[in-house]
């Protein structure tokens, strides 16, 4: 990564390589502070294969903290800022950290506090440094390192080789634990460069990451950026009056989102008199994008809305492309990317006829190495001839475009007739009153589960009764697959990659029965 990096700032070294609307780095003043950073965690003690875990928000800082680590042949682990106590101290452990570097107060969060809190329990967490917060007791302030100048004296890179693990990063954790998915160089800039060469991104693009840069898709968005030699443009944390704003202020071009962000961006007053005339492509991903808000954004926007799939285990894989039929295409994810492999395999590891949906197998160059110390789940994840199983379940229609049916793990199971949400969710969103929904499997003891549509309904608009529901659907499906209870609610649990954590709404829901159920 670095060499790319060196290869711009040479190049182009006074070209803006970040900014966040207020302040910005060049290409040339990335690689020093790279440089100034790497010498400095070497000097605390970080060394070859010593993990360090990094927990900030979308910050300038970002980058020149996590190029560091290569340079010193260190394993970077991101972590999103949403995580707290419990789920930071499992990734700690569980990956072995030798230092964490994070931010003070976010958001009303003092993430340094519950990092302090949580070095007692960790002996092998030897460096806990931050930026920009103030000085505290056991505590490395980076914040000096970044602001000084030039490249540092009488520092000697460690040259890591292209296929040990560099990065890991954790599962979103839409079903349990996340596990630890392990990339090298060899797996993390194939996955930059296959997008870039399909999707014609170079040097004159700004690519807007509003996706977290501590999650796969954000970070990869800013390798994408110094590989083509373009500007990323971060904002901080994904807010649609922000985003917007800064879409237009910025003259941005590219825009790598999900779906709730489309939707969140829609319902702006101030959409239709945004200044978007700079933006040429929007790519979607992380959850599949109803048809209606495909269609909604197409004709609030210029340039071309595509879709995207892909997974941290395997970079992107398929995506439609700027010179397909939009309806044609329109609730598909596309072809299969550039040196990607594509299987469609039965629950007997089968290969399915063409049309027949199938488990989504996936090879190439951008797949990733296992999951960290989880036999288990390597072998559950792997065919015995090396294609990853993404647990996604599609089939490819008559114009070879793949569509995503389901997830094996969402499949409800009513009384033994099974059926996926997605096809009764992508009707509701047609809905004016649903701004989302989902449909999720809760446990009844006569038939195994019952579906609940969980919904957050659309400002303005009446909140519709399941009788009322149950009407728009129409007589035109299977009566056990449509819901028999319905719960409105302020907000869904989404990743920050915006997918809906099914599992902690229907926990939500069990604990909010059980709480009734007591009074």
């Amino acid at each position: 990564m670095f060499d790319l990096l060196a290869a711009q700032a040479a190049q182009t070294p006074g070209k803006q390589a970040i900014t966040d609307g207020q302040s910005s780095i060049t290409y040339a003043g990335l690689r020093d502070a790279t440089e100034r950073m790497a010498a400095r965690f070497r000097a605390l003690g970080i060394g070859a294969e010593d993990v360090v875990a990094i927990q900030l928000p979308n910050w300038l800082e970002f980058a020149p903290v996590f190029f560091a680590l290569e340079r010193i042949g260190a394993v970077a682990v991101t972590v999103s800022t949403d995580f707290r106590a419990r789920e930071l101290e499992y990734i700690l452990r569980f990956s072995e950290a030798r230092g964490f570097v994070t931010c003070g107060t976010y958001r009303g969060f003092d993430h340094l506090a519950m990092a302090g809190e949580l070095r007692g329990k960790l002996p092998g967490l030897a460096l806990l440094a931050s930026l920009r917060t103030e000085a505290r007791e056991g505590v490395v302030a980076l914040d000096d390192t970044l602001a000084a100048a030039g490249p540092p004296e009488g520092f000697t890179p460690f040259r890591q080789a292209p296929d040990a693990v560099m990065r890991m990063a954790f599962t979103s954790g839409t079903t349990g634990n996340p596990k630890g998915v392990m990339h090298s160089h060899e797996t993390t800039l194939p996955a930059a460069r296959i997008l870039n060469h399909d999707l014609g991104l170079g040097p004159a693009d700004r690519m807007m990451i509003w996706l977290p840069l501590g999650l796969n898709w954000g970070y990869l968005t800013l390798v994408q950026a110094v590989m083509a030699g373009a500007t990323a443009v971060l904002l901080e944390r994904f807010s649609a009056a922000p985003a917007l704003a800064l879409l237009a202020s910025e003259g941005c071009t590219y825009v790598p989102t999900a779906p709730a962000s489309l939707t969140a961006l829609l319902a702006l007053p101030g959409m239709g008199h945004a200044d978007l005339s700079a933006l040429r492509l929007v790519v979607s991903g992380g959850a599949s994008a109803p048809v209606e808000t495909i269609r909604a954004w197409r004709a609030a926007a210029p340039g071309h809305f595509l879709e995207l799939y892909g997974m941290l285990e395997d970079g992107f894989q398929t995506y439609t492309r700027q010179d397909d039929d939009p309806e044609e295409v329109a609730g598909s994810v596309g072809r299969i990317a550039t040196a990607m492999g594509l299987r469609l395999l039965d629950a007997q590891g089968q290969d399915v006829p063409l049309g027949q949906e199938g488990e989504i197998c996936a090879e190439g160059p951008s797949l990733h190495l296992g999951y960290h110390a989880n036999p288990t789940a390597n072998a559950e994840a792997f065919t015995e001839d090396g294609w990853f199983r993404t647990g996604d379940l599609g089939f490819i229609d008559p114009r070879g475009n793949l569509r995503i049916s389901g997830r094996v793990k969402e499949m409800i199971n009513r009384g033994g007739k099974k059926f996926f949400p997605r096809e009764i969710e992508e009707v509701l969103y047609t809905h004016p009153a649903i701004l989302y929904c989902a449909i999720v499997g809760l446990p009844d003891a006569r038939l195994g589960e019952r579906a609940c549509l969980c919904l957050v309904p659309r400002a303005g608009h009446p909140v519709p009764d399941l009788a009322a529901i149950i009407a728009f659907m129409g007589d035109g499906w299977a009566t056990y697959k449509l819901p028999e209870r319905l719960v409105v609610m302020d907000e869904l649990p989404f990743t920050p990659t915006g997918k809906i954590q099914r599992h902690k709404l229907a926990q939500a829901i069990l604990a909010r029965d059980q709480q009734e159920n007591q009074q």
